[in-house]
C-alpha cells in the first residue's frame, strides 16, 4: 500500500511535540524517548495526513518517564504508547501489572547508534570505551592502585588523544540512551582498562561493579536531562566539549558537528546495521493492548508505523537516520496479531 505526503513529513514533524495538549481524547497519546521522538513525530504527521483519525500527540521526556506513564493504569487519562531507546525492564512490567496494565506489546522499530561528537572546527577524536571510563570515572587505576581520577585533559587519558580539557555532556539517568552508555561504554571500558578486576578485588563483586558507574562530581561530566537539542546548545557554548548523541541526530547536524570513531569504527547506518560499530541499540515502543479497541486509530497507527512505507529501507524514517530492522516482517506480523510480550525473567 502506498501513502500520500510521505516525502516531506520530516520537516514539520517535530512541531507535534508541542501541539495538541488541549484537544479531545480521541487522539492517540504517546510519550517517552527523545531518541525515538523524531521518528514517532514523522509517523504521527503522516498518519494524520493519510488516515481519517486525528494526528497523534507525541511528547518526549525520556524512556524511563514514558514507561512509567504507560504503567500508571488503564483509561483515557493514561497514555497509549511509550517510546523507548532501551528495552523495558521487568520492574516496569511488574509496575504495569500492579496498576492493571496486564498486556503490553513490544514493538521494535529499528536500530540506532550512540555517537560521540564535538565542534566541527575542533580536533578529531578516536576513542575506545576505556578512554571514556578513564575520563569520567570517579576512581581509576594508576600504577596498580585505585585513586581519585587525576585526568584533566584527554591527552592525560591517552597520549595520542588531543590535549583538550575533558568536558562531556552525557544523557541524564532518565534517558534510555544513558542505560546503553552505561553498559556499552562505561562498563565495557571499566573491564577493558583493568579497573573492574581491581575494584572487585578491593570491594567484592557487587560493590566493585557499581564503582564502574560512579562518575566524577568535579564538573567534567555533565548530565543533560533535556533532549539532544540541549546537548547541541551546550556544545555551541563550550567549543571544547564532547557530547553524546543518537546517530540520526548527528547525521542531521553534520554542519555543526564532527563524530569520533569508537574502536576504530566510524558510526554510520552501514556500520550500525552490520554490527561493526560497537555502541548501538534497538529502538522500541510499547503499546497498552487494553486501549487498542478504545482509542480510535491506535491499531491502525502501530501497523502504519512498522509498515514498509514508513520503517522500511526506502521510507522516511530511514531517510531521517533510522537503521531499518532486517526482521521488520516478523514485527509486522506480531503487531497485526496484537501479540503481548511475556516476562523477561
Amino acid at each position: 500500500m502506498k501513502f500520500k505526503h510521505l516525502a516531506g513529513v520530516a520537516a514539520g514533524a517535530l512541531l507535534l511535540a508541542a501541539a495538541g495538549q488541549a484537544q479531545a481524547r480521541d487522539q492517540i497519546q504517546i510519550k517517552g524517548s527523545s531518541t525515538v521522538l523524531p521518528y514517532a513525530s514523522i509517523v504521527a504527521e503522516a498518519f494524520g495526513e493519510n488516515f481519517d483519525f486525528p494526528t497523534p500527540v507525541v511528547e518526549g521526556g525520556g524512556s524511563g518517564a514514558g514507561r512509567k506513564a504507560l504503567c500508571e493504569g488503564v483509561g483515557e487519562n493514561t497514555i497509549d504508547i511509550a517510546d523507548s531507546s532501551s528495552r523495558i525492564k521487568q520492574s516496569d512490567i511488574d509496575n504495569c501489572k500492579a496498576n492493571g496494565v496486564n498486556e503490553i506489546q513490544e514493538v521494535r522499530i529499528g536500530y540506532d547508534g550512540i555517537v560521540f561528537a564535538s565542534d566541527i572546527n575542533g580536533p578529531s577524536f578516536a576513542f575506545t570505551p576505556a578512554d571514556w571510563f578513564n575520563a569520567l570515572a570517579a576512581e581509576v587505576v594508576v600504577d596498580g592502585k585505585i585513586v581519585a581520577n587525576p585526568n584533566k585533559s584527554w591527552h592525560d587519558v591517552k597520549a595520542d588523544l588531543p590535549d583538550q580539557e575533558i568536558l562531556a555532556f552525557i544523557p541524564g539517568t532518565k534517558h534510555g540512551t544513558r542505560e546503553v552508555f552505561d553498559i556499552k561504554v562505561l562498563e565495557d571500558g571499566c573491564k577493558e582498562s583493568g579497573a573492574l578486576e581491581a575494584f572487585v578485588a578491593a570491594k567484592g563483586e557487587k560493590d566493585g561493579e557499581k564503582m564502574c558507574l560512579n562518575l566524577r562530581t568535579d564538573g567534567v561530566s555533565v548530565d543533560i536531562d533535556g533532549d539532544y537539542t540541549e546537548t547541541l546548545a551546550r556544545l555551541d557554548a563550550n567549543k571544547h566539549a564532547i557530547g553524546v548523541f543518537g546517530l540520526s541526530f548527528y547525521q542531521n547536524n553534520t554542519d555543526k558537528l564532527q563524530v569520533a570513531t569508537m574502536n576504530g569504527i566510524t558510526p554510520s547506518v552501514e556500520t550500525v546495521a552490520s554490527g561493526e560499530y560497537p555502541v548501538s541499540r534497538p529502538l522500541f515502543f510499547y503499546v497498552k493492548n487494553a486501549h487498542l479497541d478504545v482509542i480510535p486509530g491506535l491499531q491502525e497507527y502501530i501497523e502504519f508505523f512498522v509498515s514498509d512505507d514508513m520503517a522500511g529501507p526506502d521510507g522516511p524514517l530511514a531517510a531521517y537516520g533510522l537503521v531499518p530492522d532486517p526482521e521488520l516482517a516478523a514485527t509486522q506480523e506480531k503487531v497485526k496479531n496484537r501479540v503481548p510480550m511475556g516476562p523477561l525473567n
